[in-house]
């Protein structure tokens, strides 16, 4: 009777647990659909492996195209070790005409991303069970979807549909339960939700 006894506290202890485990993860709403963006937000801000198009306008000699290095500089003709990584590419072209302003008229230059990564605030995170676990570049208007063909979906270990989500808001650390399953295997658009930078994918093995 004892050991009865014993085994039911112990299944409403587990419950009770698993229930309070689920009660910490929010509930995301699904994306809005919205055109294919291949690009980084709006307000990208450049990273280290960032390439980048340097236009100036009237002065092909200086137009180049550059990477930028793992200290977050760059060079091109006339500008040495200028810092690039956490400006916006406009931000880096009103630089660049600073530096260039010493040795031309008026300058006018154009930065555009051309093969991006960005600083890691600007990454999302995927790690677990996902086919190729990595971080990838925040693009514009990214949602769950396009992260799971980026990193080539889940293997066959994996409990997509306990998969959670970790987000930074106002200063917070959240967590949110994804069905990655539901939303590969079924076609669950309601699974489908934004993606934001700096994101963390959390994909568990199965316990089966």
């Amino acid at each position: 009777m004892q050991s009865v006894n014993f085994v039911k506290i112990l299944l409403i202890v587990s419950m009770v647990i698993l229930m309070a485990g689920c009660a910490r993860h929010g509930k995301l709403p699904a994306a809005p659909f919205v055109p294919p963006d291949e690009g980084p937000g709006p307000n990208y801000l450049i990273g280290p492996g960032d390439g980048l198009s340097i236009h100036v306008w009237r002065s092909p000699e200086l137009s180049v195209g550059v990477t930028v290095r793992p200290d977050g500089r760059m060079s091109m003709p006339l500008v040495e070790d200028l810092p690039a990584t956490g400006k916006t590419p406009s931000e880096l072209a009103r630089d660049i005409e600073e530096q260039l302003g010493v040795y031309i008229t008026q300058p006018i230059v154009t930065v555009v991303v051309q093969a991006f990564f960005g600083p890691f605030s600007q990454q999302v995170r995927v790690v677990g069970e996902a086919a190729s676990p990595q971080a990838i570049p925040y693009r514009a208007n990214m949602t769950l979807l396009d992260v799971m063909i980026q990193v080539g979906g889940l293997t066959e270990f994996a409990a997509g549909d306990r998969a959670t989500l970790i987000r930074f808001e106002d200063g917070e650390q959240k967590e949110y339960r994804l069905e990655i399953e539901s939303l590969l295997k079924d076609g669950d658009i309601s699974a489908n939700v934004k993606i934001l930078p700096g994101d963390v994918l959390i994909i568990p093995e199965s316990i089966l």
